[in-house]
């Protein structure tokens, strides 16, 4: 098996998982427990905190733990809109959105919220005087993924943020869960972001939330008091050092894990570039770690399993997403339908191989020679 759907899950780093174990069995108390061992996973639990609010260049109690980024945007969305709901229910989003962010939004529209979608330019980017014009005074909330699943584009936050800035009713919404390892990002500009270990070699069911301090939220979660009013559940202290742990490294280690995996996107796609029938997708400034392509008459979905059956795991769209129907981040960008139907994405890590990059290739050549007939 040849792995290359990093941006799907990436496996968890040896120092993670060790960490992870660690902490479980030294800590047994609930950190929301009144005695001593609970004091002490307490104590723990916010050097922890401390370590992953500096890495991410904010403040301890902006930090809201969850159990991952679904999570996370669903809190933020729901949260900030109830929190403004006498001020407004007017919603600006775009087609390049995680279904965590566009089936909560769905589900807000069922109840009221008017929700608008800015356009996005054929270099993936929002196009910063659409979402101007769409501002209102009503306007409650503006919803953006850092850096896209599907194509990889990296969005340009600090215009979005100044732009947002000028109207004062309106928060900003960042999913910044495929940022954090591919590409630096300052959450200062932002109102609230969300992450999920998963992403960048931690462990699946662990993530958080940042919410700027200040900004007026309401919880999801209901049940009394924990480590913020704003989730609450006993914390998971171990998971919660585990994420620390991948995110140190993630951060430390960025400049040689980016060169590699951008040494071994140069490879993959001079090969791919061979082949007529094949179109790249993604924008030329995206992160090296995402790759989306469409081979001409043949649907996305047909190649990704003719490749799976040679050994070969990647995706047709995000995990999270709806099969069968074409994917909304190609469409936005090429305004080909059929091109966003025959898409799918190659995902790299430092990980990959040579050997890996070779295997795929013979596996795609003859996928290619077989189904392009």
């Amino acid at each position: 098996m040849s792995y290359f759907d990093y941006t799907a899950n990436t496996p968890a780093c040896e120092e993670a998982l060790q960490r992870f174990c660690e902490v479980e069995r030294r800590f047994i108390g609930n950190a929301n427990s009144n005695h001593e061992a609970g004091h002490a996973a307490k104590a723990f639990l916010a050097q922890v905190t401390d370590s992953i609010a500096k890495l991410l260049g904010v403040n301890p109690d902006e930090i809201i733990y969850t159990s991952g980024a679904s999570e996370s945007n669903n809190t933020a969305i729901r949260g900030i809109v109830q929190a403004k709901r006498h001020v407004g229910k007017h919603i600006v989003t775009n087609p390049l959105e995680h279904s965590s962010v566009s089936a909560t939004l769905t589900a807000l529209q069922e109840a009221g919220y008017e929700i608008e979608m800015v356009k996005i330019g054929t270099d993936g980017k929002i196009d910063l005087e659409d979402l101007r014009s769409l501002l209102r005074k009503d306007t409650v909330l503006v919803t953006v993924n850092a850096v896209d699943s599907e194509l990889g584009t990296v969005q340009p936050l600090e215009s979005i943020s100044k732009i947002v800035r000028e109207f004062p009713n309106c928060s900003l919404h960042v999913d910044a869960t495929q940022a954090i390892g591919k590409t630096p990002i300052n959450l200062n500009l932002v109102d609230t972001a969300s992450i999920g270990a998963h992403k960048f070699y931690g462990l699946s069911g662990s993530g958080l939330l940042y919410k700027k301090s200040g900004i007026a939220m309401e919880p999801l979660i209901y049940g009394g008091a924990s480590t913020t009013i704003y989730r609450s559940g006993t914390p998971t202290l171990a998971l919660d050092t585990s994420l620390e742990t991948a995110l140190s490294l993630a951060m430390e280690l960025f400049e040689e894990r980016f060169a590699r995996v951008k040494e071994l996107r140069t490879i993959l796609q001079e090969k791919l570039c061979g082949y007529p029938k094949v179109r790249i997708n993604s924008p030329a400034d995206a992160v090296p770690h995402i790759l989306n392509l469409s081979v001409a008459g043949v649907r996305g979905s047909v190649f990704q399993k003719a490749l799976s059956d040679k050994g070969i795991c990647v995706s047709v769209k995000s995990a999270c997403s709806v099969d069968a129907l074409p994917s909304r981040a190609v469409f936005a960008v090429s305004r080909d339908r059929k091109n966003a139907l025959n898409s799918w994405r190659i995902s790299l890590s430092h990980l990959t191989t040579e050997k890996e990059i070779d295997e795929f290739m013979d596996a795609f050549d003859s996928c290619y020679k077989e189904l392009c007939k």
